[in-house]
């Protein structure tokens, strides 16, 4: 959209704010604000609120409502109005569950990218009276938005001056005096439709993002952070060893380095908590594949076939990539391994097609030589790096420096050409 591209022009500056997210107003909002967050090369996200009007005057805001049971009372208002807070939770009740229908509409399950300390960029297609303006300022700032900026292409003069009071800073690019229509300032306003939202947001989730996210595997939700830079060719799913968790600060450097080669990454837990506290579930290397090929398919939705997939395993959790990269259905491009228990996939290890990196510690050596068992039974491209007086931890200086960039190289190399190994894997199932 037009508009959408030149407000970005007029918002420039925040595209060196690494905190700044963009957020659209449902539902004309989020055409415009998918476009200053394509220009600007940012997160978008929706923001859903409903405003809690006085009964007797619906259109007179007494107060906000947002995701998270954000709660904004206007005091004032409901003092002029004589309105009770028993009157106002009647009013917020009914809000609410607009609310949850549409947040469950526009985003599913999936949390919202969080506002703490961050500048939020709240877009819409106009502003004619403000009021959802001020809504969405408020609940930003309840949700601790640390700067909150309200950008449209066109806005009432008087509308504009009072939204000053609730947000740091306003951004129209044409200011009208005197009431108008928010339609009559585009060539071509049709209504956006629910479906264009949802598909929006997609694009724009499968594009950029760094936020917390709950994994569909199955009957379970288990806890994940995504990571996608801008222009990502590619993301990597981190499968932890035993007695690990995303948290892991080894995988965590890893990522890292990784997300600085412009590569994605998924972290997610594999075991609920009940689950890790039976040590048996941590070594059955069948459960941990399974939650694998889950997660990759609930990632795979996500990103719409639009980047390749691997797998970095670390201990046990490589020998559940090798095995889900084993799959006949699998689409994985690549697969690294850093002191991987790849003896525990088995027979299996021959049906892996994808492109496999092994990384062991020199110092590792039962782990090494089971390794070096695996390349003889891995047919397809692979390639084993020792990193010279490691352990199986990599606890030594420089270890996961070096584990970093061999992976980053094998990943770099191998997903940039993921599309062509789909079609490839998919010329041979066939």
């Amino acid at each position: 959209m037009d508009a959408g591209r030149q407000l970005a022009g007029q918002l420039e500056s925040f595209r060196a704010d690494p905190h700044a997210v963009i957020v659209g107003l449902p539902r004309g909002g989020v055409p415009v604000a998918f476009e200053v967050a394509e220009q600007l090369d940012k997160a978008l996200d929706v923001l859903v609120v409903r405003k809690v009007g006085v009964p007797f005057q619906p259109e007179v805001a007494m107060g906000a409502i947002g995701e998270g049971g954000v709660r904004v009372v206007d005091e004032e208002v409901m003092r002029a109005a004589r309105i009770s807070m028993g009157d106002f939770v009647v009013v917020e009740d009914r809000e609410r569950e607009e609310l949850g229908r549409r947040v469950r509409l526009f985003r599913g399950e999936q949390p919202p990218i969080g506002f703490d300390g961050r500048t939020v960029v709240i877009v819409d297609d106009g502003i004619a009276t403000g009021s959802t303006a001020r809504a969405a300022c408020q609940v930003a700032r309840a949700r601790g938005a640390r700067r909150v900026v309200l950008a449209v292409p066109v806005g009432a003069m008087e509308a504009v001056s009072a939204l000053r009071s609730v947000a740091d800073d306003v951004v129209a690019l044409s200011v009208v005096e005197g009431s108008f229509a928010v339609g009559q300032w585009y060539e071509n306003f049709d209504q956006t439709t629910d479906e264009e939202v949802v598909a929006l947001l997609k694009r724009a989730a499968s594009r950029a993002r760094d936020d917390e996210v709950a994994v569909d595997v199955g009957r379970l939700r288990l806890p994940g952070h995504l990571t996608i830079p801008i222009g990502a060719r590619g993301v990597v799913v981190f499968v932890h060893g035993s007695g690990s968790s995303r948290h892991s600060p080894r995988n965590r450097a890893v990522a890292d380095a990784l997300n600085a080669l412009g590569l994605g990454t998924l972290l997610f837990d594999l075991l609920t908590r009940e689950e890790e506290a039976d040590r048996r579930n941590v070594f059955d290397i069948e459960l941990l594949t399974k939650r694998l090929t889950g997660a990759t398919t609930w990632l795979e939705s996500l990103l719409e076939g639009r980047m390749a997939i691997g797998y970095f395993g670390a201990s046990t959790g490589a020998a559940a990539a090798l095995l889900a990269a084993a799959a006949p259905t699998s689409r994985v491009a690549a697969v690294v391994s850093r002191g991987g228990r790849v003896d525990l996939a088995g027979e299996r290890l021959a049906a892996v097609r994808a492109p496999t990196l092994l990384i062991v510690g020199g110092a590792d050596t039962a782990v090494l030589e089971l390794n070096q068992a695996a390349m003889r039974q891995l047919t397809r491209e692979c390639h084993l790096e020792v990193v010279n007086g490691a352990t199986h931890l990599f606890e030594e200086p420089g270890a996961m420096d070096e584990v970093a960039t061999l992976a980053g190289a094998w990943f770099s190399a191998h997903l940039a050409t993921g599309e062509r190994s789909h079609n490839e894997i998919g010329n041979e199932i066939g």
